[in-house]
């Protein structure tokens, strides 16, 4: 009995040992390369979140100037005080053309081809909600 348990024990110390190794970096991710990383089942890894309310002040203000929902995104572009437009893409939520919203700042996908609307954004923040003037 007491020799299961030892054996049982060293395989358990072994498996966390190993398991808690660094994984070697790849050079460019998916995410590096304009496409979204694929959920461990190969699905959608941010399905079921939710968009999150952004605090105030906390990134960029723009005015809708289009949106679009597919996929289970909102797809928002928006054009900064000069006229600067930024396309963002961030969990279902509402919004419409002509609200005034806030952002959080994130860096930029290049190239990100969106298969459910068959097109492909020069260049596109992925971001976690906004927040929405009233």
């Amino acid at each position: 009995m007491k020799k299961t348990i030892l054996t049982l024990l060293a395989i358990a110390i072994l498996a966390l040992a190993t398991g808690c190794q660094d994984k070697p970096k790849t050079e460019a991710g998916p995410a590096q390369q304009g496409q979204m990383p694929a959920a461990p089942s190969g699905g959608d890894p941010h399905a079921g979140m939710k968009a999150q309310e952004i605090p105030a002040g906390i990134g960029h203000k723009g005015k809708v100037t289009q949106t679009m929902n597919s996929g289970g995104y909102t797809y928002v572009e928006t054009a900064d005080d000069k006229g600067q437009k930024t396309w963002l893409a961030l969990p279902e939520t509402k919004v419409a053309v002509g609200d005034k919203i806030e952002y959080p700042d994130t860096p930029a996908l290049m190239n990100f081809s969106s298969k459910t609307l068959k097109r492909t954004f020069e260049s596109i923040h992925f971001i976690p909600g906004i927040r929405v003037e009233k």
